[in-house]
């Protein structure tokens, strides 16, 4: 795995130092599936407009640099996201293929779960209005 400072997390919030825009929501609020850009794009504030009026978490998925210890998902002393852990545990696999997806060798979720992860994660929605019950336990800072 690369160094934690090289880690991205795959659902960052956009105002996070080196956040980008990888993918953009679609499917219906109760099937979430995200449509991946084939390169990440820089977070602008005409980008941020153009989730209106829902906030961009809703509309986009971003990474960054994961946060480590500054994320309430990250368990400092095993050095790992309990979010993708969660979200393995608790979600079920939305594909059966790995997804085309541009930050795969730097992103904490694959490097700490591996394919299960990339399963599930188009399914994910940052800011999540309508959560499943699955979803909603995976998010949970409390369950572990």
């Amino acid at each position: 795995m690369a160094s934690d400072n090289a880690v991205l997390c795959p659902s960052a919030q956009p105002e996070w130092d080196g956040a980008q825009v990888i993918g953009v929501v679609a499917g219906t609020p109760e099937q979430p599936e995200m449509a991946y850009l084939n390169t990440p794009q820089p977070v602008t504030e005409q980008v941020l407009a153009m989730a209106g009026p829902l906030t961009p978490a809703e509309v986009f998925r971003f990474s960054a640099p994961c946060a480590c210890s500054g994320c309430g998902h990250f368990a400092a002393e095993e050095s790992k996201c309990r979010l993708a852990e969660k979200v393995v545990r608790f979600t079920p696999s939305v594909t059966e293929q790995l997804p085309v997806c541009a930050i795969r060798a730097d992103c904490r979720w694959w490097n700490q779960e591996g394919k299960a992860a990339c399963f599930r994660c188009p399914q994910v929605v940052t800011n999540n209005l309508k959560p499943s019950d699955e979803m909603r336990l995976a998010a949970d800072y409390g369950v572990i």
